[in-house]
């Protein structure tokens, strides 16, 4: 128990300051790239420290892997150089033993960090987003052209030249509605459609309907026995990013891309990194320990090193398979997963070749 008590008290004094100081660095690296920006739209400096504020728990997410990675780290190599260590392995405690309860801990920190992430972070980085294009005067357009969305389970498909977001109003309309079996029963040209919010459907203007009927085509002037009643929201350009809403909204987002047929390969990645992203912490736990003790001169800089260049080919091969998800050579699953399987591979050998 006095081992647990030591240990963790070690580590924690180290967490807090690498976790200090990471959060500090990513935001001043988010401040200085948009920093020439605000002083271009003259934006107060209330506003940014405001926008920085918000910024802080997404930095706290994006160092806390980091921090936990040098922070063990650095912890064991000093016990290392210090003989600390020999001494308990004296004593017949193996290394995995000793650092048992960092493993421990690492678990509570990868479930509260997904908690953190999905309550904490998505909401103020969404409010920081907003804020900032607000206080840059972006604007960004939700107008589409040539559109294609498939509803209704497939039987349903909207084709439309044009979609004007502030009316929501489509033009140049085609909709072609399918039977059961995937025969098409008729089709409607409009020349527009504009949305009847206190209705919930489509109101359309100078429409015609081809009416197919024993493979014989006659010209109807209305439609029967269809609602068009598909969202105006399903027609806007493609602008969320999964990263940025909450597991709930993630989930009904791709439900979403499916149902309009859309490409949703990249967004079920991102979702399911939602889920491997937080055991990262675990991760870097192990690959700490299975890193300590490489050397015992200059611990402070060879720690901080191990943990820029452990964290960077991590995130540089969680880019590489999430991009290979994106594109569809690999599975959404396997381009959130697989590296951290991966790594957890690796880290399990460093960690039986560590001197113990």
């Amino acid at each position: 128990m006095t081992f647990v008590r030591y240990l963790c008290t070690r580590f924690l004094r180290v967490f807090a300051v690498a976790l200090l100081f990471f959060t500090m660095v990513l935001v001043l690296v988010d401040l200085f790239m948009n920093l020439w920006r605000f002083i271009a739209q003259n934006v107060p400096a209330t506003q940014i420290f405001t926008i920085m504020g918000l910024y802080v728990p997404k930095a706290v997410s994006f160092g806390l892997p980091l921090a936990v990675l040098f922070s063990v780290s650095y912890t064991l190599s000093e016990l290392y150089a210090k003989n600390e260590l020999t001494v308990i392995f004296a004593s017949g405690i193996p290394l995995i033993r000793f650092t048992f309860p960092l493993l421990v801990l690492s678990i509570g920190l990868t479930f509260a960090s997904f908690y953190f992430e999905d309550r904490v972070v998505v909401p103020t980085f969404h409010k920081k987003e907003s804020l900032q294009k607000e206080a840059l005067h972006e604007v960004v357009s939700k107008n589409t052209d040539n559109v294609v969305i498939i509803t209704d389970s497939g039987n349903t498909v909207y084709k439309a030249n044009y979609y004007d977001d502030t009316r929501k109003a489509l033009y140049g309309l085609y909709i072609i509605h399918r039977l059961s079996d995937k025969q098409v029963a008729y089709i409607i040209h409009a020349q527009s459609a504009v949305w009847q919010k206190d209705d919930g459907i489509w109101k359309l203007y100078d429409y015609v309907v081809y009416d197919i009927l024993d493979k014989k085509l006659a010209i109807k002037s209305k439609f029967d026995n269809l609602k068009l009643d598909e969202p105006p929201e399903t027609f806007q350009k493609n602008i969320v990013s999964v990263e940025e809403v909450s597991v709930e909204d993630a989930q009904q987002y791709i439900a979403y891309l499916r149902r309009a047929g859309l490409p949703y390969s990249e967004a079920l990645a991102q979702y399911y990194k939602k889920f491997s992203f937080p055991f990262i912490i675990f991760i870097v736990v192990f690959l700490s320990i299975g890193l300590s003790g490489k050397t015992q001169k200059n611990v402070l800089l060879m720690s901080l090193l191990s943990c820029i260049g452990a964290a960077v080919s991590y995130y540089v091969a969680q880019m590489v398979t999430m991009l290979l998800a994106q594109f569809e050579y690999i599975s959404p699953v396997m381009g959130a997963w697989f590296p951290v399987i991966v790594y957890t591979i690796i880290s399990i050998v460093l960690l039986r070749y560590t001197r113990t």
